[in-house]
Parts: C-alpha cells; sequence; structure tokens
C-alpha cells in the first residue's frame, strides 16, 4: 500500500513538472512571436543583402576613392580629400570657400532617388551635400544645386547666427528651409543624413526623423528662390535640373563621410 502510495505521489509530479515545462516552453514562443525583429546591421560602407536586394549602391568603399573626382575636373583632388580610417575626409584648410582640394562629386548622375550617409563635422566645422547638381566651367556648384547644409550648431560658426529662423544650421536646405525637429549632434560625433528626391518632392531625414519637405518648379518653390539670394548668383537657380550629379563640398573645414549610399527609384 506504501509503495502505491508513493508511486501515485510520483506520477503527480512527473506530470506536474511536464505541465510546467511545456508551459515555459510555450511562454517562450508566444514571446518569440511577439518580439521585434532585429534588422541586419551591415558592417561600416557595405551593403546587406536585403539592401542589394532593393538596389542600394554603395558609393564609397571605404578604401579608396574610386567613382569620385573633383568638380569641374576629370579626376579626384591630389591633395585636400583622403580616405582615413573608414571615412572619406576633406581636411581642414582654414580658408572657408576657397577650400583646399574643392568640392568632389560622385562620376554618375541620378534623376529619382534616396541617398543616405553618415557625416561628423570639426568643431565650428561647415560643409554641405549637394544634389541635382550641374557642372558649369568656372562656377562653383553651389551656383546650380540645393544643397543639404553641414554645420557644428554648437560653435560660433557665423551660419549659426545668419540666415532665418536657422535656415543655414545643420540639416537646412541651406538659406531657405530650417529643419524641424533641429536634432543634429555636436562636434565630433557622427550624423546620418538622407535626401529623398521624386519627380521633384524632396524631403530630408536627419538622425533618423524627417526634418523638411520642398516641391522643386512649384509657384512656391520658385517664389522662395526669387525671394532669397541665388538669383544673384544665377538668375536660373530655382529651374534645378532633373538629373544631376551628388557632391561633397569642401567649406575649409575638417568633415569626414561614411556608408554613402544610394537608391534609384523607379
Amino acid at each position: 500500500m506504501r509503495k502505491l502510495f508513493y508511486l501515485f505521489i510520483a506520477v503527480i509530479f512527473l506530470g506536474f513538472t511536464a505541465c510546467n515545462t511545456a508551459s515555459k516552453k510555450g511562454g517562450d514562443a508566444t514571446e518569440g512571436e511577439g518580439a521585434e525583429t532585429v534588422a541586419e546591421e551591415a558592417p561600416i560602407n557595405t551593403l546587406t543583402e536585403e539592401e542589394k536586394e532593393q538596389g542600394w549602391i554603395l558609393m564609397f568603399d571605404g578604401k579608396t576613392t574610386d567613382g569620385w573626382r573633383g568638380y569641374n575636373k576629370e579626376a579626384f583632388p591630389d591633395s585636400g580629400w583622403q580616405v582615413v580610417d573608414g571615412t572619406l575626409m576633406c581636411e581642414h584648410s582654414g580658408t572657408g570657400e576657397a577650400g583646399f582640394g574643392g568640392d568632389i562629386i560622385y562620376d554618375k548622375q541620378f534623376t529619382n532617388f534616396d541617398l543616405k550617409l553618415e557625416w561628423m563635422i570639426e568643431e565650428g566645422g561647415n560643409a554641405g551635400i549637394f544634389f541635382l547638381a550641374q557642372e558649369v566651367p568656372g562656377w562653383e556648384i553651389w551656383r546650380t544645386a540645393p544643397e543639404y547644409q553641414i554645420l557644428d550648431n554648437f560653435s560660433d560658426h557665423p551660419d549659426n547666427q545668419l540666415g532665418v529662423n536657422g535656415n543655414r544650421r545643420a540639416g537646412s536646405l541651406y538659406d531657405l528651409i530650417p529643419p524641424n525637429p533641429q536634432n543634429a549632434k555636436g562636434a565630433m560625433e557622427w550624423n546620418t543624413a538622407e535626401i529623398y528626391c521624386y519627380d521633384g518632392t524632396v524631403f530630408f531625414r536627419m538622425n533618423g526623423e524627417k526634418t523638411l519637405e520642398f516641391h522643386l518648379w512649384t509657384p512656391a518653390w520658385n517664389e522662395m528662390i526669387a525671394n532669397s539670394k541665388f538669383p544673384e548668383y544665377n538668375p536660373d537657380w530655382a529651374n534645378v535640373a532633373k538629373t544631376g550629379f551628388i557632391g561633397l563640398q569642401d567649406h575649409g573645414h575638417a568633415v569626414w563621410f561614411r556608408n554613402i549610399k544610394i537608391r534609384e527609384l523607379q
């Protein structure tokens, strides 16, 4: 009788343990189903398999300047720009717009595209990202192209004081539209930038947040440009080209770029 009693207790215990284990496994499975999928992250200056399938093109391999050349030039600048620790770096010259190596462009033109990159600026620094740029002999790149502004917002650089409502600060459509929110990080910190351009509709992102939007060639665009400084330098500035180059600015300050990639939109 006593043996039967112990056997009965053992069966109950084993049954309880099995149920409890199954319950835990079931709970784990439920948590797995509800868990957020972690996106694949690629090493610096590479593409994930998903990005490759989506049509992203890597514009900088972290090792060479292949695909890039000077604006209005046939070759990459001999000085002023270099590849440093997996970044495309513009050296500090302290000469402002006079620069050192000059602005550079990617040697392919784009119409509808999604451009993403990371940038870092030195203390007090200024630079920019141009798009839909045209090469005109004797002209600077900014005479033909809109600019995504790069700036150390936490410095005494004049662009922190000039302009209207912060439209010369980091992430702005330079001297035209300020970003909202203004979420740029400080000097020597990495920021992400995105320029999305499709049939004249353009929006910017900075550090993952959409910050501004505008529409090329519309009456509102033409009015905004007419009231800006740009027609003084190019009377036809408002008529931005539908296809053009991506450019990086040498504004005399040290700036670093990496993870530069682009996807042509259909």
